[in-house]
């Protein structure tokens, strides 16, 4: 498959203005508006090497693998190449790799083949923080197999993790933490490193929910700690396929689900059915045009530059948005302050009007947000949003300040129409 043919020039040498012309969303225009896409917690526009990788494999390759055949031994090498970028994008090894659905689907599969190894008595702790996605496949196993589930408390005047909360849950019993390491809601960053320590001081295993991080920080599952993390390509630039990695020796012991010919060694025994063999060949091209707007000796290296300089690009537009909705009299706004760990991701209520209204009039003025409880249904709900919902706007590699600018300013006249 040909490889992804990008301009090599580091990001640090490339404006976002040039960064933003490998994605053509962003000509569309909304009236007379061109649209400024806020809706990445969501889901990224996607950039045109990932879209050709999805096309040249449908055009070129289209087979199914492990056939003595050269389209099929082609997908073979497709799906091998998708692995070894995620396991870069992860820093793991490309055999800790699967691919799924998306990451809900992956974790109702992974949590199913945990629980045949657990008993009545046993615990898992999960937190009020987090995607419904890292919440319920665990309750359903406490439905099937008796598992007591607790839960880590939410600090509801900044909206980060009570990790002494947690830690005082955690005990002999424990066998599974299971933890965001951002929230998609609030974009907190919770110190899963850690929360890990704590689990396996007890022998429990980690599983993380990097959904929402893996956009705006880079992974690393050995810094972390954790045996599971699962995340969504979609959220990083790429298509709609979920990403999960295990420990390989974790994976190889255990039981899965699974249809008695397929495959039975790790990672592939985690994946049910044919593959999204395209989505496969777009997530690693999503990987491989993060690394080339980085520098370095090799794809890792790359990643790390890029990130480095997406961060910096990131906190900038965080504290002018920051700044710009905390400035409008009737907005609240939700999540720690810039000055502590999070995403770009923020989430705000107008007083008196739903978030619904807030999210179709920014639309008419081709600004577009997300809004609802984004499955973080647990932490808006203690929130006391449950009704209305929030507003939720995230920045990408994309956002220029001149968008936040019209974001702000759109809040701003429909805060002020509020106004007696």
């Amino acid at each position: 498959m040909p490889s992804v043919d990008l301009d090599p020039e580091p990001i640090t040498k490339v404006s976002t203005i040039e960064a933003r012309s490998y994605f053509p969303a962003l000509s569309r225009r909304q009236g007379d508006y061109p649209v400024a896409y806020f809706d990445a917690p969501g889901g990224t526009q996607v950039p045109r090497p990932v879209v050709e990788a999805m096309t040249d494999y449908l055009y070129h390759h289209n087979a199914n693998t492990h056939w003595n055949f050269p389209t099929s031994q082609e997908t073979d090498a497709i799906v091998s190449e998708a692995r070894s970028a995620l396991g870069d994008f992860l820093n793991c090894r490309p055999t800790e790799i699967a691919f799924g659905a998306n990451m809900s689907t992956l974790t109702f599969h992974l949590a199913r083949s945990l629980g045949r190894g657990m008993r009545p008595g046993d615990e898992i702790i999960v937190t009020e923080l987090d995607h419904h996605a890292n919440i319920d496949p665990w309750r359903a196993i406490a439905l099937d197999y008796g598992v007591t589930i607790k839960s880590a408390r939410m600090d509801r005047q900044v909206g980060t993790l009570d990790l002494d909360h947690l830690a005082s849950l955690i005990t002999p019993a424990t066998k599974l933490l299971a933890i965001g390491a951002a929230s998609n809601a609030l974009g907190t960053i919770s110190d899963v490193a850690a929360a890990a320590g704590l689990a396996h001081q007890v022998g429990a295993l980690v599983f993380v929910d990097a959904v929402h991080y893996a956009a705006h920080r880079l992974i690393d599952v050995q810094a972390m700690g954790c045996d599971f993390l699962a995340c969504s390509a979609y959220k990083f630039y790429g298509p709609h396929l979920g990403v999960l990695f295990g420990k390989h020796e974790l994976v190889a012991a255990l039981n899965v689900p699974k249809l008695a010919p397929a495959p039975n060694s790790a990672p592939e025994r985690l994946e049910t059915g044919t593959g999204n063999f395209e989505a496969m060949a777009g997530a690693a091209a999503a990987v491989d045009f993060l690394a080339s707007l980085g520098q370095g000796a090799n794809r890792r290296a790359r990643l790390e530059s890029s990130f480095a300089h997406l961060h910096h690009q990131e906190s900038n537009l965080l504290e002018q948005l920051w700044k710009g909705l905390n400035a409008i009299e009737s907005v609240k706004v939700f999540g720690p302050p810039p000055s502590e760990p999070r995403t770009a991701t923020v989430s705000f209520a107008v007083t008196g009007v739903p978030s619904a209204e807030v999210a179709t009039s920014l639309a008419e003025q081709g600004v577009f947000v997300s809004h609802g409880d984004f499955y973080a249904t647990t932490a808006v709900d203690l929130l006391g949003y449950t009704q209305d919902g929030l507003v939720r706007v995230g920045c990408a590699l994309y956002t220029t300040s001149d968008e936040v600018d019209r974001l702000v300013q759109g809040v701003g006249r429909i805060a002020g129409s509020q106004q007696p």
